[in-house]
């Protein structure tokens, strides 16, 4: 196969799509308007921790990297709950200890895809080459380079992996994209390992401060450390635009996140220095136009409260390379029209998980509700799942996910009228509900039930 395939964008989705496109016999050109990750080019506001779980393990497998991703990665098992008093709440993601998600650096993982895309001899690399514009019908890409020359470069097949501010989606004709900014936005600041190595909060679970309209959440690193991320208005009485001097940065995290403080040194000066970044949902339409196309968020771009950015870009590429044919074109159109409907749902599902991990995980109904649906997994295993393990260990399509969330939810309110405690709940009354309600969906989308 000879036909050359453009691919802007080399983060962990373009780098992906890269390497599983050559490994197909495409030779590929991949344009990346930073510079080479191998060599530290990694943007400061890019740094968000990934969990990596089923269905991007899933596309690694495909090209035979899930095992080495892995050992580089933390498992966590749930999420360890800071109340504003110091007490701890650990909340189980699955079933079991076999259910996890993998804490790992985005960095890390950009890095090794890239290195094993041009591994196969098929992948040009092309850093510090800006994309400025795609003339749809000449079929001519325009990249500014590092002292800002202009070149174009003749793309007859081109793949947009550009970001959420793709400017390939900006260009294509007829593409109508709704961009909306969370009022919210966030700063990193880091938890260093103890002096041997050790980790100075539990490895294995993923630590939420939440606060109301504002939380904290953390994730290991295999060195000990753990990326903390600040989520928080951009105006309003509690937000970002509160807190400039040393003083009002010290008396915000000491009156909302006191158990914390200690673990990070020089929290201010460090506070004040943290860039500010800014968190968008995309939905376009169409993200095709013959045989150019739009992938991972430069289609669809969501919030990182469900964990699901990369695996979703991921799982893209896995659906992508399941329907090529000869017809680029068709194959492109198809593929689009196919994934939409699943990518609109996990947007809804991150904004979702985003009101939940802020609002609810200290609502003593929310936590009912949480102990009610652990003991429905125990006691019917493989025929209840959570909507959180149905998008994070399987691989059924988001919008059958996000159905089943809402029957659950309806099951829950049921089960827990008029009940303070899980051990009240009629369980005989909650197997017919489940086998009635959820289990035809759950069969219809191949799970054994």
């Amino acid at each position: 196969m000879s036909e050359r395939i453009t691919i802007v964008g080399a983060g962990p989705v373009g780098s992906l799509l890269a390497l599983t496109l050559a490994r197909r016999g495409y030779e590929i050109d991949v344009f990346e308007r930073r510079p080479d990750p191998r060599r530290g080019g990694v943007a400061a506001n890019r740094s968000i921790n990934l969990a990596v779980s089923t269905r991007g393990l899933h596309a690694l497998h495909r090209v035979g990297l899930d095992r080495e991703v892995l050992d580089s990665a933390v498992p966590m098992l749930g999420r360890m709950v800071h109340a504003l008093d110091g007490a701890r709440t650990f909340l189980r993601y699955g079933q079991d200890d076999s259910e996890f998600i993998n804490s790992m650096s985005r960095g890390a993982l950009n890095r090794l895809l890239v290195e094993e895309a041009e591994k196969t001899g098929r992948v040009r690399l092309h850093f510090q080459e800006r994309l400025i514009a795609y003339d749809f019908e000449r079929q001519l890409a325009s990249f500014s380079g590092p002292a800002g020359l202009v070149r174009e470069v003749a793309a007859q097949v081109i793949i947009g992996s550009d970001g959420s501010g793709s400017v390939l989606r900006t260009g294509m004709p007829g593409v109508r994209a709704s961009e909306d900014v969370l009022s919210s936005g966030y700063k990193e600041l880091t938890i260093p390992p103890l002096s041997g190595g050790g980790f100075r909060l539990e490895k294995g679970a993923l630590h939420i401060w939440p606060r109301g309209h504002f939380m904290i959440i953390a994730l290991a690193n295999q060195d000990g450390s753990f990326t903390c991320t600040l989520f928080l208005p951009f105006e309003g009485t509690t937000s970002f635009a509160r807190l400039h001097s040393a003083a009002e940065i010290n008396e915000f995290f000491d009156g909302y996140f006191g158990d914390l403080v200690p673990l990070i040194p020089e929290l201010a000066s460090h506070f004040q220095v943290a860039p500010a970044g800014k968190m968008v949902t995309v939905k376009a339409e169409p993200w095709s136009h013959g045989t150019a196309l739009i992938i991972g968020d430069a289609a669809h771009s969501v919030v990182p409260f469900f964990g699901q950015g990369m695996n979703a870009g991921f799982e893209d590429v896995t659906l992508l390379d399941q329907l090529l044919g000869d017809d680029l074109a068709k194959s492109f159109a198809t593929f689009a029209e196919r994934r939409k409907p699943d990518t609109d749902a996990i947007a809804e599902l991150a904004i979702e998980n985003f009101v939940e991990m802020r609002d609810k995980v200290a609502d003593p109904v929310f936590l009912l509700h949480k102990a009610v649906e652990s003991e429905l997994q125990k006691r019917f295993p493989g025929q209840y799942l959570s909507r959180y393990q149905l998008v994070t260990f399987t691989r059924i399509p988001y919008s059958a996910a996000r159905r089943a969330g809402q029957i659950q939810s309806e099951i829950l309110n049921e089960l827990c009228a008029g009940v303070t405690n899980a051990g009240d709940v009629d369980y005989l009354r909650a197997f017919v509900l489940v086998r009635s309600r959820l289990s035809p969906l759950l069969r219809e989308h191949g799970l054994q039930v």
